[in-house]
């Protein structure tokens, strides 16, 4: 949950963005009324990239979005910096992420005390990454330059990297959510998927812990992963508290029952209700789904999350929120089953 927070309680998607003390609160405030996981969180898709050179614009309906691409050509990448931990730190703009996030957590420790979690995101390291180079010509570049386009995701890694510690040496901690939303089966083979996206989250996650962060790791696979998804069970590297979450299995919501046997001895499974049923007007699909798939992925070894394929929409109507909570009451209550 997003900017969904912001809408119920009577304000905009651009409010959530950009009031991220107020969209985080909000979040805070949905998440106790529809009695969802107690802890805030606020984030946008593209974390780090401002640091980089790109620049960012509010737009009314949507996240934060880049004004285009600033670089054309392989040769570029080249001159990329990765700014060190200080200078992240030390950043100043709007969108300077570690300040940003620095500012929104202290704001959680004073007023929500019991719901902070400081978070650092990867998030998409494939997708933030080819932003920098327009996402177009970065799925060219697999092809016809692929030794640029791993050295630009590679970049942006270390970016993020640099962030995670930066969060760790000041709350002594820092959750790690990565992901891989653009690299998926939609768009790119299995291969490149692993190439470019599996690699990089496993060299993400290992180079964080050992500058601090960690070790709570929220994997999310974003869009299609319909083969790919057993490529990250031994890509991946994995603590004693990990969430992995899949959203689809071509148009479908991916199985809970195929997740729980992929990765339950591996870390806890969210599973998932299509996202678009959160705007269908009839809650009982919702709650249908949801039966499913908790019944296919409860008993998982590690424990079991319910949740939605994406984010829920902005939009999303209060009886689907609350047909998913009551879904995961009665068939997931632990000790009832």
């Amino acid at each position: 949950m997003l900017s969904n927070a912001a809408v119920s309680c009577g304000y905009t998607i651009r409010d959530f963005y950009e009031k991220p003390e107020l969209g985080i609160h909000c979040v805070g405030y949905i998440s106790q009324l529809f009695d969802l996981l107690p802890v805030t969180h606020w984030f946008f898709s593209l974390p780090w990239v401002t640091e980089l050179g790109l620049k960012l614009v509010y737009k009314e309906t949507l996240p934060p979005i880049p004004t285009g691409p600033i670089y054309s050509d392989p040769e570029d990448i080249d001159k990329m910096i990765v700014p060190s931990k200080e200078e992240l730190i030390n950043k100043t703009g709007t969108h300077a992420t570690v300040p940003l996030f620095y500012k929104i957590y202290d704001y959680v420790a004073k007023n929500l005390p019991m719901t902070l979690v400081p978070i650092s995101y990867g998030f998409d390291l494939v997708g933030a990454a080819a932003e920098m180079v327009g996402v177009e010509n970065f799925i060219m570049w697999t092809f016809t330059e692929p030794e640029a386009a791993n050295k630009l995701v590679r970049k942006y890694t270390d970016t993020a990297v640099n962030g995670a510690e930066a969060l760790a040496d000041k709350y002594g901690m820092a959750m790690l959510i990565v992901g891989s939303v653009l690299a998926n089966n939609d768009i790119f083979s299995d291969e490149t998927v692993e190439e470019y996206s599996v690699k990089n989250m496993y060299y993400y996650v290992d180079q964080c812990f050992k500058r601090g962060a960690g070790p709570q790791v929220f994997y999310h696979l974003c869009g299609n992963h319909e083969t790919d998804y057993k490529l990250f069970k031994d890509g991946l590297m994995w603590s004693p508290f990990t969430v992995i979450h899949a959203g689809y299995q071509g148009r479908n919501p991916f199985p809970s029952g195929l997740l729980k046997e992929t990765f339950a001895d591996k870390a806890t499974c969210m599973g998932s209700v299509d996202t678009k049923l959160m705007i269908d007007p009839n809650p009982n699909k919702v709650y249908n789904q949801a039966k499913e798939q908790l019944l296919a992925g409860r008993d998982s070894k590690k424990g079991y999350i319910l949740g939605t394929a994406c984010e829920t929409p902005p939009y999303t109507l209060p009886g689907q929120m609350l047909a998913l909570v009551k879904a995961a009451r009665d068939f997931g209550t632990y000790g009832t089953w």
